[in-house]
């Protein structure tokens, strides 16, 4: 089950096989210690088309290295019995679960005790037989809002989305930024008109002034981009330096609520 037991909560984003799966399984460990409430779990894939640079090289990277959608969800079967608390979600594009097929995907997430998933590029007029089939298994929907999207479409988004609502902070590609969009906070406040679910803002988080700024008006804020960077550089040997990135984000946060 998802929940954000940090104020505010922290969903990481890997790109699992990148550098290989053993060091993926590491770096969630080494997220959820410090700090991470939920894993996103990603899926290489050929063509991202929702993802910046940075994630683009991970996704080759991992493909590279044959990285598969079903390794991918028994990296998360190993993650769960390893760390229970966390939250586990797989993020993926759509092509890789057609193949696999919706309800055998939806079997193996249950199987594995992951909680849930976000397919980037699954439209809400498509989504029917995939929500269907996550109920049935009481499995997390998770759907990404914009900035963009009008009340009709948010309250959609809202209703079909299970575990948390996913709120874009500007519209285009993953990747970092100097700043926050000041639509970011307008988003999430336009969407707690239609759902009580928890509110997560990514998109280009990367320091400990914009987590703080998120935590202001989000439930959690999601940092992918910046994580992947830090993979990026390091290699194998990234989870020390990923898990201190976490924890100075953690230790930032500390500090300013004990300012208040």
């Amino acid at each position: 089950m998802i929940a954000f037991e940090h104020n505010p909560g922290l969903v990481a984003y890997l790109t699992c096989g990148d550098p290989d799966l053993a060091t993926s399984r590491a770096l969630a460990l080494a997220l959820v210690d410090a700090g991470a409430d939920v894993i996103e779990l990603g899926v290489p894939f050929s063509d991202p088309v929702a993802d910046g640079p940075v994630i683009q090289r991970a996704s080759e990277r991992a493909l590279k290295a044959g990285t598969s959608l079903r390794q991918v969800i028994a990296v998360g079967a190993e993650i769960r019995k390893a760390r229970p608390q966390a939250g586990l979600i797989v993020f993926t594009y759509l092509n890789p679960v057609l193949k696999l097929g919706i309800d055998e995907f939806a079997r193996q997430l249950v199987a594995a005790a992951i909680d849930g998933a976000l397919i980037t590029d699954l439209t809400l007029e498509e989504a029917d037989e995939y929500i269907a089939i996550m109920r049935a298994h009481d499995l997390a929907t998770v759907f990404l809002a914009a900035p963009t999207s009008t009340d009709v479409r948010l309250q959609r988004i809202a209703d079909a989305s299970r575990g948390f609502v996913y709120a874009v902070s500007r519209t285009g590609i993953t990747g970092e930024q100097r700043q926050i969009a000041t639509d970011a906070a307008q988003l999430v406040a336009r969407i707690r008109g239609f759902t009580s679910s928890p509110i997560a803002v990514g998109f280009g988080i990367s320091n400990p002034q914009q987590f703080r700024a998120v935590g202001a008006f989000a439930d959690a804020a999601v940092i992918g981009s910046a994580i992947v960077s830090i993979i990026e550089k390091h290699g194998i040997a990234s989870v020390e330096p990923v898990a201190d990135f976490i924890r100075g984000l953690r230790a930032e946060r500390s500090v300013a609520q004990a300012e208040r």
